[in-house]
């Protein structure tokens, strides 16, 4: 009985510590966002003179709501876009043993992204998209795609294929049986696969430092609004930062289950 206790205690004690190394930043980043300058440089963390000033001044001063907007917009659509060609890319290649597309496709993931930002510019450039929603979203799925393909093509293969050949007997197409059959029954996947899409999207910097105008900055592109010659304002970025940190944490929290669920559904075959 002992011995269960002291292992227990020791378990726990091991969670809360991991718990607290990871959630250190995040506490550090919330409390210096509502502090001003020389609270936050005086490296003090607990401050009894908290203000939310600066989430005023990132709404207000820096027009934050429309980079808000603009992260929405790119990774609503890119995520979309990964489902609607990734979907039926990772069936054919799951039902008919394509693996030579899924090999071309899993490259794309597997180079480092900076190697395509200056063809993407040169491309972007000459049909004039530079600084344009599509550009981003187009950029955004060179990730997104590959991603949502092969959560699915595990996924899909554990779908008995003798499900879809009743369904074609009864008269239903192939498509029929495709958007009939097996969308859903793979629902945990796709939630994950979508999941895993938007948050690359809504994370990325990389492309949208590239290929964004002054219209379409997103929310990591616009944390240089913080940044001078002469001085940072740490308030205002650490403030930024928590808005854009925030919206992942809750999907993270309120999804994960699914997330869980579709990445030990796609991991076992039967």
């Amino acid at each position: 009985m002992k011995t269960n206790f002291w292992k227990q205690s020791i378990h726990w004690f091991c969670v809360l510590i991991i718990i607290a190394a990871f959630s250190f930043p995040f506490v550090w980043m919330l409390l210096s966002s509502m502090k001003n300058q020389l609270q936050i440089t005086s490296g003090k963390l607990f401050d009894l003179t908290w203000s939310l000033s600066n989430y005023r001044d990132v709404f207000m001063q820096y027009n934050f709501l429309h980079f808000i907007v603009n992260s929405l917009i790119v990774a609503f659509g890119s995520t979309l876009g990964s489902l609607v060609l990734g979907l039926p890319a990772a069936y054919a290649i799951a039902r008919y043993k394509m693996q030579g597309l899924g090999l071309v496709i899993l490259a794309a993931r597997i180079v480092p992204g900076i190697s395509f930002v200056i063809p993407w510019f040169i491309l972007f450039t000459q049909m004039k998209l530079i600084g344009t929603y599509t550009a981003l979203i187009l950029s955004h799925m060179l990730v997104g795609l590959p991603f949502v393909t092969w959560i699915m093509i595990s996924f899909i293969e554990t779908i008995p294929s003798e499900l879809e050949e009743a369904a074609v007997v009864d008269g239903c197409s192939q498509a029929g049986a495709f958007t009939r059959i097996v969308l859903p029954l793979s629902g945990p996947g796709i939630m994950t696969s979508s999941i895993l899409s938007f948050i690359f999207s809504w994370n990325n910097f990389m492309f949208s430092l590239v290929l964004a105008g002054d219209r379409t900055k997103t929310l990591p592109l616009a944390i240089f609004n913080f940044m001078s010659y002469s001085e940072i304002n740490w308030g205002g970025l650490m403030a930024a930062a928590c808005i854009i940190t925030v919206p992942v944490l809750v999907i993270a929290l309120f999804v994960q289950r699914y997330i869980v669920s579709g990445m030990a559904a796609g991991a076992l075959k039967g």
